[in-house]
This record gives C-alpha cells, sequence and structure tokens, in this order.
C-alpha cells in the first residue's frame, strides 16, 4: 500500500471550531498531510492567533470567522469560500460546547444552546458543503462524535443526547449522500485534556477515576487523534462510510 493513499496534496480542509483544542489539532494534522486549511471559529482573536499559529508551522491557512450555528451564515460562508478559496473537499465538524448540571433542574436555554452547538452546526455546515461536493461526485465530510455517543456520565445529560445524535446523523448524512460520492464518518474522542474538559482535568478525584477507568491509564493527547482524521480523509478511506471511529485508550472495550 501506497503511503500517497494518504496524501492529502491539493485538498481543501474546512474546521469548524478550529481556534484551540481537538480542532486546532486536527487543522494541524491535516495541513501536515498536504491539504490547505481554512479554519473557523466565532472568537476572531483567538482565530487568528491560531491562524498565525499554523502558518509558523508553514502551513497554508485561510481563517474565516462565522457562526455556524446560523444556517444563513453558514451558508453564505460556504459560498465563498467556494468563489474565494476554491472547493472544499474535506469538512471536519468539530464545533462544540459543554454545560453541566442535573437534568432535573437543567435549564431550557442551556439544553438549545449545547444542540444548537453540537447538533444544528453540524447539519447547516454539512447540507451547506454537500450541496457543491454532490455536482462534484466527491467529498469527505468528518463529524466529532464522543465517547458520550455510546456512554452517559452524570451531569452531562444534554452533551450526551447531543453527541449520540451526531453518531446516528453521520449514519443518515452516509445513507443519503454515499451514493453521490461522499463518505461521511465521525471520531468519537474519549477523554482528552482540552479546555472543553478543564473542569475535569483539573478535579483531582476525577483524575484518578479516569487513569483507571482507563486500560491505557492516561487521558488522550490531541495530537492521537490527528492518524484518524488523516485516514477518514483520505483515499484510503474511500470505501469506508457512516463509521464512528472510537480514539478512547480503550474504555469503551471494558468494563
Amino acid at each position: 500500500m501506497s503511503i500517497e493513499l494518504f496524501s492529502l496534496a491539493g485538498r481543501r480542509a474546512l474546521i469548524t471550531g478550529a481556534s484551540q483544542g481537538i480542532g486546532l489539532a486536527l487543522a494541524t494534522g491535516l495541513g501536515r498531510a498536504g491539504a490547505s486549511l481554512v479554519i473557523n471559529g466565532r472568537d476572531v482573536a483567538k482565530l487568528e492567533a491560531a491562524s498565525d499559529g499554523l502558518r509558523d508551522k508553514g502551513l497554508d491557512v485561510r481563517a474565516m470567522a462565522f457562526d455556524v450555528t446560523d444556517q444563513a451564515a453558514t451558508q453564505a460562508a460556504i459560498s465563498r469560500i467556494e468563489v474565494e478559496e476554491g472547493p472544499i473537499d474535506i469538512l471536519v465538524n468539530n464545533a462544540g460546547m459543554q454545560r453541566r448540571g442535573p437534568l432535573e433542574s437543567f435549564a431550557a436555554e442551556d439544553w438549545h444552546a449545547i444542540l444548537r452547538t453540537n447538533l444544528d452546526s453540524v447539519f447547516f455546515t454539512s447540507q451547506a458543503v454537500a450541496r457543491h461536493m454532490i455536482p462534484r461526485g466527491r467529498g469527505k465530510i468528518i463529524n466529532i462524535a464522543s465517547l458520550m455517543s455510546e456512554v452517559a456520565r452524570y451531569g452531562v445529560g444534554p452533551y450526551t443526547a447531543s453527541k449520540g445524535a451526531v453518531k446516528n446523523l453521520t449514519k443518515a448524512m452516509c445513507t443519503d449522500w454515499a451514493r453521490h460520492g461522499l463518505q461521511v464518518n465521525a471520531i468519537g474522542p474519549g477523554y482528552f485534556a482540552t479546555p472543553l474538559n478543564k473542569a475535569l482535568s483539573e478535579d483531582a478525584t476525577f483524575d484518578q477515576w479516569l487513569r483507571q477507568r482507563t486500560p491505557a491509564g492516561r487521558w488522550g493527547k490531541v495530537e492521537e487523534l490527528q492518524g484518524t482524521a488523516i485516514f477518514l480523509a483520505s483515499a484510503a478511506a474511500d470505501f469506508v462510510n457512516g463509521q464512528v471511529i472510537y480514539v478512547d485508550g480503550g474504555i469503551l472495550a471494558t468494563i
């Protein structure tokens, strides 16, 4: 098997929520595999700082600030990228948020904020990009699911619901779009030390529990998600469709 199967040279990747954490790591990995990058976020200053950092690594990057929870703004931004930058070959739906609390007292506005960011954005962005990919007969969409697409923990019910929906939306997108030459898959990260998990990684009790619960005995490093993303974005995965690949240090493999 040639290493060229994994090359992303000549491809353009849009990564949402890419100003920090997992999104920034995935952008770095795809860029190092040869892709031109368009990184998205809502915080212009953070996005520009991330863009500068990627350029310092020698990567080809453009920053595009838009709100992926706003369907009209997302459609307009995708059209602009297609015209000004060129075809989007790879989409990574990474934008996400977390708010914790017991379900019996969880505020409706927080529930809707999580669903808008973690689920609506995946639909809005994928639909807008797919409308360009379908006539070309090719494209890669990678959704970021979660360990919580399969299991639940106390206090993160709305997040769990949103990520379970991302898992099945991935399957639905595959069902509708595979016939048009698109591959739609998801990555399900386990526990990684990111800004989204800051409250957990700084909790000594949780940290000890996680290390004991995870067969690998540690938190994941965001760079360890890059290989899976490169594989799913490349020609090596041309017949992989509708799948969720869990990168979790073995948590789901054991009880």
